[in-house]
């Protein structure tokens, strides 16, 4: 009798851990799947604020991976109240120095979990400036690409330095394969 509960009780772990596995990518320990206010639902649980839902949309706002005061960019495909994809804007720099910090320290800590990125774009358009103010003004003049991308087999993250109408900051975009695959299907049903 003993021997049954010990099998009854592994074969229940193994069947809850199974359960537990996602096919989706996910972002703080959440799959990226399901409906938009599921997902928010999740996040506001996990410590973030919502600032606001609208047209298929959410922003919500918290720490992540250390960083404080962060916007969460929460996406899903409008037909479908499927999320899809999640965008981290961390605050913004306003200088080379503290935005390139910020950059290649979330690109280490993405290195080691999710091992070397698969693509990596690091320059100034037509122009290798030396000096860390000359490289600032590359930033503010949009002549600076610096994206890393990891493909993994349940999407893709993609890091960024970006400036948008002055203010320059560093992105983190999460995009799930299953339900990115499942908005081109849409898309391509509309060709």
């Amino acid at each position: 009798m003993k021997a049954f509960f010990i099998t009854l009780a592994c074969s229940l772990t193994t069947i809850l851990n199974f359960a537990q596995t996602s096919e989706h990518l996910t972002f703080k320990g959440v799959p990226i799947d399901g409906t938009l206010n599921q997902f928010v639902t999740k996040m506001t649980q996990n410590g973030f604020t919502n600032s606001g839902t609208e047209n298929g949309k959410a922003i919500l706002n918290g720490d992540f991976a250390g960083y404080k005061h962060c916007v969460i960019n929460v996406s899903t495909l409008k037909q479908k109240d499927l999320v899809n994809k999640i965008g981290v804007l961390f605050t913004k720099k306003d200088t080379w120095s503290t935005l390139s910090e910020n950059y290649f320290e979330l690109k280490q800590l993405l290195i080691e979990k999710y091992g070397e990125p698969s693509d990596i774009i690091e320059k100034f358009d037509s122009y290798q400036p030396k000096d860390e103010n000359l490289k600032w003004i590359y930033v503010l003049a949009n002549n600076c690409k610096y994206i890393s991308t990891w493909q993994t087999d349940k999407g893709k993250i993609q890091l960024s330095i970006e400036n948008n109408q002055g203010s320059s900051f560093v992105k983190l975009t999460y995009s799930d394969k299953i339900n990115s695959d499942i908005i081109k299907a849409n898309a391509k049903d509309d060709l």
